[in-house]
Formats: structure tokens, sequence, C-alpha cells
């Protein structure tokens, strides 16, 4: 019976986001292009809850338990997600573009790291985790949601740390004043814009020696992902698989083990968690599959940025002074909860539009007109259609120390996320599978940042534990 009202509530969810989309099409077929965001998002939350995806997991798992299952699964997704890059951008239907490059990406990475492990969820993972009814996980979302918001508009005594030089280069832009009002604005224009973009395919020494769409296949994919990636898979089969496959190889075997073994041993590790590595290869595909169709719909309405839809349907205020709203055109998180924490501080009368973040770059469109705060949603109810389906849906309130954490490692994560432009999505496994070495720094900095999460909350269950048994 339980499981009946299960596949109801399931069946309802998905039937509310088709009248959604019926009702977006009624309205004006520009919307359409809303409507994909919407569908990828809901494709994204089923695969995300179905192998339990979450880069915070992952770093958890590896560290504390010693378990690669879910450090695995990344690197495959990343590797398939690679090769249908570098197929897009060879038949030019990508809309991916590379970042700019510098030692705030690694510092960023930290802060994330530190932020996600604390939260108990990444970006992505935290929004597929609301969908299982976590509560901590919304107070991860809204942590992340507001601490962004503030910080891109915060100005006061902190305009008194902007180097000189970042107000001379942010001059030079010759960005409207109104528009510059707080230290991240000087700190985006006046150093980040100033950094170099570096995608591989584009460098001279792959473009140069390489020909065709040759340079995407062997530049992006294969250096600036594949290979890293087996080597990670190797590194994490040789600390934390290698001895205990081998002995019990050889205890089975009675010979010495050989490479034959070795290769055995990285399968078996691969093939571990079959439904992991699954939505793993999976979820790359549908990466790809989302660049593709998004460029379709560039296309097909002879536009780049949804805010050139929004003008046309007469909603020219939700945009920035450029004409534009944040439409990434690819997977991405938390730009658009920042947007929806701008959206309700604006609200509440606090202007978010006096600010490069929000008034030159990405808009604050009203939450139901902005596609990838759909994306979002959509992950949230796909995640609840599968939790549902799979008896996995509960509603938990968060208590006592669960309540911190959340909103301390949210907002920790909306700080490491803003500086770097991206999150553990878009500013680690996009890039990265699109040849922007950016993407090692951020994640480099992220698992440097989860290290000393895991370390912490060790030392903080250690103490606490050791406070009971005192009282006991």
């Amino acid at each position: 019976m339980e499981e009946k009202k299960n596949q109801i509530k399931a069946f309802a969810v998905l039937g509310l986001m088709i009248l959604i989309s019926l009702l977006y099409y009624k309205a004006n077929v520009y919307y359409m292009y809303l409507v994909v965001y919407i569908w990828f998002g809901l494709a994204y939350g089923m695969m995300l809850q179905y192998g339990r995806f979450c880069f915070a997991s992952a770093s958890r798992d590896l560290f504390a338990a010693g378990v690669p299952r879910m450090a695995v699964g990344i690197l495959v997704a990343l590797i398939f997600f690679s090769f249908i890059q570098a197929t897009l951008a060879a038949t030019n239907m990508s809309t991916f573009h590379p970042a700019p490059f510098g030692i705030h990406t690694l510092i960023s990475g930290v802060i994330f790291g530190v932020g996600m492990v604390l939260a108990g969820g990444c970006a992505s993972g935290s929004l597929y985790k609301i969908g299982e009814g976590n509560g901590t996980s919304i107070l991860s979302i809204l942590g992340i949601s507001f601490g962004q918001a503030i910080f891109v508009d915060v100005g006061g005594p902190f305009l008194k740390l902007v180097p000189e030089a970042w107000k001379v280069s942010t001059a030079a832009k010759n960005l409207p004043p109104d528009k510059v009002t707080s230290w991240f604005d000087y700190y985006l224009a006046g150093y980040v814009w100033d950094q170099p973009s570096i995608q591989l395919s584009h460098t001279k020494a792959i473009s140069g020696a390489l020909p065709g769409a040759s340079k995407y296949f062997i530049g992006d994919a294969l250096i600036s992902a594949i290979i890293p990636a087996l080597v990670l898979i190797v590194v994490i089969y040789y600390f934390y698989i290698r001895k205990g496959f081998l002995k019990k190889r050889t205890k089975a075997t009675g010979q010495p083990a050989s490479f034959k073994d070795e290769l055995a041993g990285i399968w078996s590790m691969l093939t571990a968690s079959q439904r992991t590595t699954l939505m793993g290869v999976i979820i790359g595909i549908t990466a790809g599959l989302h660049i593709f169709v998004m460029k379709g719909m560039q296309i097909k309405f002879g536009v780049s940025n949804f805010g050139t839809l929004l003008t046309k349907m007469g909603h020219a205020a939700d945009t920035s002074v450029r004409g534009t709203v944040f439409d990434p055109g690819y997977w991405y998180i938390t730009s658009q909860e920042g947007q929806f924490g701008g959206w309700v501080l604006d609200k509440l009368g606090w202007d978010m539009h006096d600010n490069v973040f929000f008034g030159v770059n990405n808009g604050l469109p009203e939450l139901w007109r902005n596609p990838a705060l759909w994306m979002s949603i959509g992950i949230i109810f796909g995640a609840m259609i599968m939790s549902l389906m799979s008896k996995e849906f509960k509603f938990k309130l968060p208590k006592g120390e669960l309540i911190v954490w959340g909103l301390l490692g949210g907002t920790l994560m909306g700080l490491g996320s803003r500086p770097a432009l991206g999150c553990n999505i878009g500013a680690f496994f996009i890039r990265v599978a699109g040849g922007d070495p950016s993407g090692w720094l951020y994640g480099i900095g992220m698992v440097t940042g989860a290290f000393a999460g895991v370390k912490f909350f060790n030392w903080w269950s250690e103490r606490k534990m050791a406070a009971e048994m005192a009282e006991f």
C-alpha cells in the first residue's frame, strides 16, 4: 500500500513538471528555451539520486573510510563527458567557455571543499538530497544562496581592502559607476577579468601541432581529462584497494601477483558498485547532450543568451545592463542559487542591482523566468521522483548541531564558489572536461579543503565522544 502511494506521488510530481512545461509553451514559444533546463535538471536529479552522486560523499568516504566507490564514479563520468565535450566542440555545437586562471581558483576550492564536508553534501548533492527530504540540505542551499548574494554586494569598510591596482584596472573597463559598489566588484573587474583564460585545444602548442578536430580530442579530452583521471584511478587503487585485493588474489591462486592481477584489481574497483559507475557513464553522456540541445536552442532562436528572449517578451527589467541573464548553456550550480538569494533580498528592500555580479553580468530575473534556477528545481524534483519510487523519501528536520553545520557549510560553499565563478560542477567537472586547466586547480583546492574538513570532523567526533564518556 505504501509503495503504491509513493508511486502516485512520484507520478504527481512528474505530472506537475509536464503541466508547468505546457503552461510555459502556451505562454510563449520562447520559454521552450527555459523548459529545456527544467527537463535536464530533472534528469540530473534522477541520476544523482540513483547513483548517490555527491562530491562531499566521495571525499568523506575516501578519506574517512577508505572507500573509493564515489570518487571513482566521478572520474568515470569525467572521462565520458570529456569525450563528448570534444565531439561537440569539433562540430561547433559546444556552449563551453574557459574561466580565468589564477590562484584565486585554488583558494576558492579549499573554502568550498571544507564547506561541502561540513554541510554533508556538495552543491549538486545538497540539491538532490533536498529531493529526498533532507532538512539539513535545505539549510545548506539557503547558506549557499544568501551567502553569495551578500558577498557580492557588500561594500562599506571592505572597500578599504581593495588594492589600488584593482581600482585602476576596474576604471579602465568603463563600467557604469552605479554598478561598482562592492569589494567583489573590484575583485571581479579589476583582478579576475585580467587573468588568462586557457583552453588546451586553443593553445599554440596544441592547435599548432594538431590539425582540425583532433585538437579537441587530444588537448581537451585526452590531455586535460582522460589521462589525469586514469592516473587518479590508478593512484586510488594503489593506496586504497591494491594491498587487500592482491592478498586475496594470491591466497586464492597460490601464485605471485602479476600485471594481469593488477588490471583485475582496478577493474574490480571500477565495478564494485555498478550503480555508481553506470550513473557516472550516463551522467557524462547526459551532460554532453545538454550542451548539444542548448546550442541547438540558441541556433533555433538566433540568440546566445536567454536575456535576449526575455527582452523580446517584454521582460527587459529581468536582465543586466548588457541585456543578459545567467544562462551557462550546460550543467551548473550555485550562480542561480545566488540569484535566488539576491531576488529575496531585493524584494525585502536591499538593492541587489548595484553590483557587477547581478547588475552587469547575470541580471536578477523573476524566479519563474530564471532558466538556470529551474534547472536546480528540476534536480530537486527529479531526485524526489526517484526517492519516492525507491521508498527512500523521508522528510527529516535538522536538529542540534546539524543546523549549524548545514548553514555554515552552505555559506562556505557559497563563498568558495563565487570567487572562482563556479562550484564542484561548474568550476571543476565542466571545466576539466572542456580542456580548462583551472578546473584541476579548483579540484586540488576542493580535495584539500575536503581533507581538512574530514580531519576536523574526526577531531570533533572524538572530542564529543570523550566528553560523553567522561559524563557517563
